[in-house]
């Protein structure tokens, strides 16, 4: 699982999702979502936090030229909507299933608020995780504002070594096991699919990765 999720030994999803805790376990229930569904979308009432259980969820706005612009892409076992906690009454984004069968786990923040009043070791890991989210999030922005789209995708290659990577013990190479489809990637970096595989490809003609469907080496 993602190094997101182990804060201080803390793991955050088996701690916060609401069916391990007997006082809210009966009224507890997942929802699910088919591709395209929307969780939320912009300016909506901010009143829940989500956790996926399963599948994967897509945070973006739109511009007022009509245009996406993708903030993120969440896989199981990541939190959105966190800014329900702190002071945010409406949405600033949206929230779409982009896979059939997503699972979502919804917390009223008012019940994540009680979990972090008698929990002080996760409250301290929560919102050091939502210190790193922010911290992700503007390291980014900056990305997408000031540097090339080449120089952007090697930045996100070694945010996903981060998050997924492990080292090849023959080699000495970093393997990347990742949930993201060379669509999910062109949308993170802003760029097209096009674009984003004429740029693996010359980094894999210079020696810099391999990769597949699934996997990315960094050599």
């Amino acid at each position: 699982m993602s190094n997101i999720w182990y804060l201080e030994s803390v793991n955050l999803f088996n701690i916060l999702c609401p069916h391990k805790f007997k006082a809210y376990k009966e009224s507890h229930e997942f929802t699910k979502y088919n591709k395209t569904d929307y969780i939320y979308f912009e300016d909506d009432v901010a009143n829940k936090v989500f956790l996926i259980t399963d599948g994967k969820v897509k945070l973006g706005y739109y511009t007022k030229e009509g245009d996406e612009i993708v903030k993120a892409i969440l896989s199981k076992g990541e939190v959105f909507g966190e800014k329900a906690i702190l002071g945010e009454d409406k949405r600033n984004e949206f929230a779409q299933s982009i896979n059939n069968k997503t699972s979502i786990c919804p917390i009223n923040a008012s019940t994540l608020q009680e979990l972090i009043q008698d929990n002080k070791k996760f409250a301290l890991g929560f919102y050091k995780f939502i210190n790193f989210r922010i911290k992700r999030l503007e390291r980014r922005l900056q990305l997408l504002l000031f540097k090339d789209t080449k120089t952007r995708l090697q930045e996100f290659l070694l945010e996903l070594c981060d998050d997924y990577g492990v080292d090849c013990e023959k080699t000495g190479d970093k393997i990347i096991v990742h949930p993201y489809t060379q669509k999910d990637i062109a949308c993170l970096i802003g760029t097209s699919r096009p674009t984003l595989n004429i740029i693996m490809n010359e980094l894999k003609d210079d020696g810099v990765i391999e990769f597949d469907r699934k996997t990315i080496k960094l050599l």
